[in-house]
């Protein structure tokens, strides 16, 4: 297995080797971005998916006294509008962009230049990303007056959200990508995440109405800090000691991606 951050590479101590970052992350997001546009299927997956989806918890919804526990049906569905955005739009579109590059050798040549290896996974995040972001921004403001859910009571914790949730998508996509095959096993290798964070971290359905036990075991999913925050950014139902701890669950989960990332990704095709 191929890892570690320094190995085949130029001199970082060399001049051309540490200028303009900046540059090279712009690059390398706009030749991501077109190549990104010519799948079809990576497109669809990513704005339509994200658009339909939330409408169909609704029914589950209306069968849920959410009043009672401080959530409207409105925040539910934004709420689950931002989950789904994160996870096809950002995971899921993602894990798909590493193997294919990985496996058509585009990683190993970009490895052979200048960008640092966190360059290269940032660039080839960043389009992704900013879709999601915008995707996301426009679902709440849509849904804010065609579900009359209203402002959000606690917009910084939204905004706190979404960062939490595109950053660690992008890692968790990018140690996905590293154990998985081939492009057509991509969907499997994503589906338990996926799986996992639409059941337990809020997005079919508010952690609130589950019971206590579980909902507190919920609560310490990857994504489930995120959509707590951006949660709580409709409802302004989460105290300080809350956000606090919901912060620094969703810190250490990033770190320990972004650690996990440094260590086992795959730049080279698995054979």
């Amino acid at each position: 297995m191929t890892s570690g951050a320094g190995a085949g590479r130029p001199d970082s101590a060399s001049p051309g080797a540490s200028t303009q970052p900046t540059r090279r992350l712009r690059a390398l997001a706009r030749a991501e971005l077109a190549l990104l546009g010519r799948n079809r299927g990576v497109v669809f997956t990513a704005l339509v998916v994200p658009l339909t989806l939330p409408f169909s918890v609704r029914p589950a919804l209306d069968q849920m006294d959410l009043e009672k526990h401080g959530v409207s049906a409105g925040a539910a569905m934004l709420t689950a509008a931002v989950g789904f955005s994160l996870l096809f739009t950002v995971y899921t579109a993602l894990v798909n962009v590493y193997v294919a590059r990985r496996e058509e050798l585009v990683l190993k040549r970009l490895r052979t230049g200048e960008p640092a290896d966190a360059e290269i996974l940032t660039g080839t995040a960043l389009p992704a990303m900013a879709v999601g972001l915008a995707q996301a921004l426009l679902l709440c403001a849509g849904g804010a007056v065609l579900l009359h859910a209203g402002a959000p009571r606690a917009p910084y914790l939204m905004v706190l959200g979404l960062a939490a949730g595109l950053v660690l998508s992008a890692a968790l996509a990018a140690l996905t990508a590293s154990v998985t095959r081939s492009v057509e096993s991509a969907q499997v290798t994503s589906l338990p995440l996926v799986l996992m964070t639409m059941i337990g971290s809020g997005v079919m359905f508010p952690t609130e109405v589950m019971p206590a036990r579980l909902a507190s075991v919920c609560e310490l999913l990857p994504l489930s800090p995120a959509m707590r925050l951006v949660r709580a950014g409709w409802t302004g139902r989460l105290g300080a000691y809350e956000i606090l701890g919901t912060l620094a669950t969703a810190l250490v989960w990033t770190v320990v991606a972004v650690f996990a990332v440094r260590r086992w990704f795959r730049w080279e095709p698995r054979r």
